[in-house]
C-alpha cells in the first residue's frame, strides 16, 4: 500500500499543468457534443423542435462555422506526431506509466529474487485445477494442492486487488493507473510453471 501511495505522489510530482485550449477548438468540441446530445435527446423534445434544430445543425457542419480552422477544410488532418502539442501530451503519458511501471518491476524482481519457489498461504475455499497455473506461479509440483499459493502469484493478486483500496485512500482520482493486462506483457515472463 505504501508503494501505491508514493506512486500516486510521484505521479502528481511529475505531472505537467495542461495547457489552455484555444478558443476556436473548445468551440468545435463543444458543438460537436451539442450534435451528440441532440441525437441522444431526441425524444426528450417534440418532433418540429428536433427537426428545426438539427437542421441549424446540420447548416452549421456544411458551412463550417464551428470549425477551429476552416481553412483546412476539407484537407487531410496533420500528422499529430509533429505537433509538439501532441507529443507533450504523450511524454506526460509516458511519465505516468513509467512511475506505475518501474516501481512494480523493481518489486516483482525483489520477491521472485528472494522468494521465488516459496508457497506462503492456503486459501480456505476448494478451488479447481485451472486456477493451478494462476496461483502456483514459479512452483514446479505437480501434486500440490491447488489452495497453497506461491509467493510471486500472491505479489500479483496483491497488485490487481488493491487498486479499490487505493480508491478509498487517495480517492478516484488518484493517480495510480488501472492495471490492466498490457502491464503483464511487459513483465518478464519468469512464471512457467513445470
Amino acid at each position: 500500500i505504501l508503494t501505491g501511495v508514493l506512486r500516486h505522489y510521484a505521479t502528481i510530482l511529475l505531472a505537467s499543468t495542461p495547457k489552455k485550449q484555444e478558443l476556436p477548438a473548445i468551440r468545435e468540441q463543444r458543438s460537436l457534443i451539442r450534435g451528440i446530445n441532440l441525437r441522444n435527446n431526441a425524444d426528450a423534445i417534440s418532433p418540429t423542435a428536433f427537426v428545426a434544430r438539427k437542421n441549424y445543425m446540420i447548416s452549421a457542419y456544411k458551412e463550417g462555422a464551428y470549425l477551429k480552422d476552416p481553412q483546412n477544410r476539407g484537407k487531410a488532418a496533420a500528422n499529430p506526431m509533429t505537433d509538439p502539442a501532441a507529443m507533450e501530451g504523450m511524454m506526460g503519458m509516458m511519465k505516468g506509466n513509467m512511475a506505475m511501471m518501474v516501481p512494480q518491476t523493481l518489486i516483482m524482481g525483489w520477491i521472485n529474487a528472494f522468494f521465488a519457489g516459496y508457497v506462503i498461504m492456503k486459501l480456505p475455499f476448494p478451488l479447481t485445477l485451472r486456477f493451478k497455473s494462476m496461483l502456483q506461479s514459479g512452483v514446479a509440483t505437480r501434486d500440490l494442492d491447488v489452495r497453497w499459493v506461491s509467493s510471486l502469484s500472491w505479489y500479483f493478486l496483491n497488485l490487481f486487488g488493491l487498486q479499490s483500496v487505493f480508491i478509498f485512500i487517495l480517492g478516484n482520482d488518484n493517480g495510480t493507473p488501472d492495471v490492466s493486462p498490457f502491464f503483464l506483457i511487459s513483465l518478464p515472463h519468469t512464471f512457467v510453471v513445470g
